[in-house]
């Protein structure tokens, strides 16, 4: 039946009229025909192969034509090839059918093959409509996902007609036609040194420089070459000089996205452009509503690409649209629209409860990428948001082999963290462990020292990786061709150590070396413990002195030879370190210089405030941590994982650890009520307080 087809459409080809194309094939043989043809377009999409057509062409005037094997001949209006009656049907006709019934009956097709089968029941066809053909071609195949066109497409009579018309007839071609057909040329990926695309690049470059083009068209045009040549070449940059020139009131919504889309390949470039992406983007404020999903994540990777910081209330106002479009982003839209966040620092209460609904009822069907962009989101914000992390933790636990070794830190980074554990807890840890167990030598040494140290914020102590990560070849590995481990990889690993004596007091296993071992867990990036901010360390420190009498009776910012830095410390005496079983904590990091502590408070046996110079007879040291609102989850009362394991450590080290957090201060009115709460916070049990 698809034969029959076939040879029905291509009979009667005087009437068939492709300008330039399939008109040309009436006056020439059949097999020179299929030779011409054979040599010109091949070489824009593949190797020629010897595999002949399986259609003749026959001059218009015969009455008869060849079936496949060319022998058997049947009239034209024989039962037989009865759907040849539908080649004079009204609505076949183009010289019946207007423009606008084309695009209606091309847009409804869902495949190349019915738009190939379609065109080839029109008796003519003008270059513009073969343009549009083309154009439909591309986006049915880029809907399946298909990078090149199938070789059997490539290899139809009507489509290698369709491409030969473009070049013929490039000259007569509209400039919106002429653009379009090089757009879905470059979309399909031809070969850009064909004959085809050489001719469509020169008749666009003779026309950009008449001017004259329509800013839609110089959108599609800077667009295409950008695919062709690149962001540097020479066409481009006249291309945007001319859209500059251009009114944007004049500039649909989609050209200007395409305009972003057009900067931001030219990052290069983009201080050049500055003044005009100011007016770009405060222009755009007005656009945002009309901008459908796919849109909308385009313009929010460009802005971040090009880093408009200055651009923030237009990624405000897109934020806030972006809340309804949530279910319908695809995968990757909603991976650039994170991505922006993420760069601009941007969060939005409505806009996390829309990603909370839309993760948990597509938790098993997100790509593994997003899943992770949800999660280093949540990460950057401090966003404790218990529905994202339990629906992917269910994720990871029924689909762990879909994630790279990346993406899986990426996934179990925040939980340590945000210090959260979420209701499936035992079998996400189980399952991380067996794909550890399982991968190991897949994972990079940093990223599996990552997942480790994340793993034990949270009491999920990898004891059963400790002696490989402490063990000389894998801290080799780690250290990899630079001469020195970094500064955060160390911080890590010496609290790994610290955790499995003192949380792990049954490990025996390797011992990291002294020469890993960091004196402070102050890192530049703060990713193991935070600095007191200074605000509120001022108000609590005026405080104490009104408690205490004098500023004598603390020290602040003391570094413990436990590599902690305390904000105001009243500390446990050393005989009571080895009298609490902790000897090798003690030993831990010795000779790994002074104590100096952030506030430090000493008490004698019977109470009395010692001054902080004092060595001797201190019965008691109190670690005051002064948390701000950076110590904890936003917007919460819930710390940080990485300030809940120094204090629990401190409690560990015996440190009696009374925490200061910063919601409580602020509700403070006056220096008296400052006075009482600390009173109330560093003697409880009502202790004579004498100095």
């Amino acid at each position: 039946m698809a034969l029959i087809t076939l040879r029905r459409n291509l009979c009667h080809l005087s009437d068939f009229r492709i300008h330039g194309a399939l008109a040309a094939l009436k006056n020439h043989p059949v097999i020179h025909v299929h030779k011409v043809s054979e040599e010109r377009l091949c070489p824009w999409f593949c190797s020629p192969q010897s595999e002949p057509f399986r259609v003749r062409f026959h001059h218009g005037c015969c009455k008869k034509f060849h079936s496949e094997n060319g022998n058997d001949l049947h009239p034209v209006g024989e039962p037989v090839l009865s759907q040849a009656h539908d080649w004079d049907r009204p609505e076949q006709n183009l010289k019946r059918v207007d423009e606008q019934m084309f695009y209606r009956r091309l847009n409804s097709f869902t495949s190349s093959e019915e738009v190939l089968s379609f065109i080839s029941t029109l008796q003519t066809l003008p270059a513009t409509l073969a343009a549009g053909a083309l154009q439909r071609i591309c986006e049915v195949e880029k809907k399946d996902g298909n990078q090149k066109l199938p070789k059997e497409i490539l290899k139809n009579s009507v489509f290698q007609a369709l491409c030969i018309q473009c070049e013929q007839e490039s000259s007569g071609l509209p400039d919106a036609v002429l653009v379009t057909a090089l757009q879905a040329l470059t979309l399909l990926h031809v070969d850009p040194h064909s004959s085809l695309l050489l001719n469509l690049v020169t008749e666009c470059q003779c026309r950009l420089k008449r001017g004259g083009l329509e800013v839609h068209s110089l959108c599609i045009l800077g667009e295409s070459l950008i695919k062709l040549q690149g962001p540097g070449c020479a066409m481009l940059e006249l291309i945007i000089c001319q859209l500059k020139s251009e009114k944007l009131e004049e500039f649909t919504p989609e050209d200007i996205v395409a305009l972003y889309r057009i900067l931001q390949a030219c990052t290069e470039k983009v201080d050049q452009h500055q003044a005009f992406l100011n007016k770009l983007n405060n222009f755009s404020l007005s656009v945002v509503y009309h901008l459908s999903p796919t849109l909308m994540s385009q313009v929010l990777s460009a802005l971040a690409v090009l880093d408009q910081t200055q651009a923030l209330p237009l990624v405000i106002k897109l934020g806030k649209y972006a809340v309804r479009h949530i279910p319908h982003f695809t995968n990757e839209e909603l991976r650039k629209v994170l991505e922006a966040f993420i760069c601009f620092g941007h969060n939005d209460r409505f806009f996390t409860k829309a990603l909370e609904r839309h993760v948990a009822s597509a938790r098993l069907t997100l790509d593994p990428e997003v899943v992770s962009k949800v999660m280093e989101y949540c990460s950057r914000k401090r966003m404790l948001s218990k529905p994202i992390l339990d629906a992917v933790a269910e994720t990871f636990v029924c689909q762990s082999e879909k994630f790279s070794p990346h993406q899986i830190s990426e996934l179990i980074e925040p939980f340590g963290k945000l210090n959260y554990l979420p209701p499936n807890a035992s079998a996400l840890f189980r399952k991380l462990e067996n794909t550890l167990l399982t991968h190991f030598n897949y994972f990079p040494p940093k990223t599996l020292l990552k997942i480790l140290h994340s793993c034990s914020l949270i009491e999920c102590h990898p004891v059963n990786f400790m002696a490989k990560i402490f063990s000389p070849y894998f801290l080799q590995k780690l250290q990899g061709e630079e001469l020195y481990l970094d500064r955060l990889s160390l911080a890590q690993l010496t609290q790994l150590f610290l955790t499995s004596v003192l949380e792990c007091p049954f490990y025996k296993g390797q011992k990291l070396l002294p020469k890993y071992q960091v004196r402070s867990f102050l890192t530049p990036c703060s990713s193991l413990e935070t600095p007191v901010d200074f605000q509120l360390y001022k108000s609590v420190k005026i405080g104490l002195i009104d408690l205490l009498g004098a500023r004598l009776y603390f020290a602040s910012k003391v570094l413990t030879p436990y590599c902690y830095t305390i904000e105001v410390v009243p500390v446990l005496c050393l005989k009571d370190f080895l009298h609490s079983g902790l000897k090798d904590a003690h030993h831990l990091l010795q000779g790994e210089g002074e104590s100096r502590r952030d506030v430090e408070i000493k008490l004698d046996e019977e109470g009395l405030v010692l001054p902080y110079t004092v060595d001797e007879d201190v019965h008691k040291r109190v670690a005051l941590c002064i948390d701000d609102p950076k110590r904890f989850s936003l917007k919460s009362k819930h710390l940080l994982g990485k300030e809940a394991i120094k204090q629990r450590h401190l409690r560990l080290l015996g440190y009696h650890v009374v925490q200061i957090p910063y919601y409580e201060i602020e509700m403070i009115k006056s220096r008296v009520e400052l006075v009482e709460y600390l009173q109330r916070k560093l003697f409880p049990q009502n202790v004579g307080v004498r100095w």
